[in-house]
């Protein structure tokens, strides 16, 4: 039996609709040599969750994430996905469209995530589970966020801290309307809802 496409109902196209017109074309994450597919795969649910349709994905010395269906719950096919290998094309070309890049980590320089503004255009660097932000991204991004915690335990999952800063960028965007208003042309979403549709 031949599948039917999933715009095929009027209910399916006004929900990818919906979703897509909240989508936030100027925020967006970095993904830097994580290891581990379901803490890429949990990152990406957390993408589409708040709104986030684009990822650069930086792998250099790390296993490319195997991102199946199961553990990414299809997240992966609602938020885009781009591979680099150049750090210094990838900030360079980051700076270039507009964006404040911030890296997560614990030095002196880094500030509270609710000390950043992110309704302006922003990328949030997540680095390894292990060794965090490797060198050659830490060189080229001074500015560092950090999720404030108050247990004994000084750290987080990187997708939890992901879904963290994400939730906060999402609060400061919501009050000031950026999810009522589509951040896309209407040309740009209406080929969004097209190749959606045919996902």
């Amino acid at each position: 039996m031949k599948k039917l496409p999933q715009c095929r109902t009027d209910n399916r196209k006004a929900r990818v609709r919906h979703v897509v017109e909240r989508r936030q074309k100027d925020l967006r994450l970095l993904v830097a040599n994580v290891h581990d597919p379901h803490n890429v795969s949990a990152i990406l649910r957390s993408c589409d969750a708040f709104g986030v349709n684009a990822v650069d994905l930086y792998y250099t010395d790390t296993a490319f994430p195997n991102l199946g269906k199961k553990s990414s719950a299809s997240a992966k096919k609602w938020v885009s996905q781009q591979r680099h290998t150049d750090a210094a094309s990838l900030v360079g070309g980051l700076r270039e469209q507009g964006y404040q890049i911030l890296s997560t980590g614990f030095s002196e320089r880094a500030k509270p995530l609710t000390e950043w503004n992110m309704a302006l255009p922003t990328v949030i660097m997540l680095g390894n589970e292990h060794r965090g932000v490797d060198p050659e991204l830490d060189a080229l991004v001074p500015d560092q966020i950090y999720v404030p915690m108050m247990g004994m335990v000084q750290s987080l999952n990187v997708s939890v801290a992901a879904a963290v800063i994400l939730y906060e960028a999402w609060r400061q965007r919501n009050v000031k309307g950026m999810y009522d208003r589509p951040s896309y042309g209407a040309d740009e979403v209406e080929a969004m809802i097209e190749e959606w549709c045919s996902k």
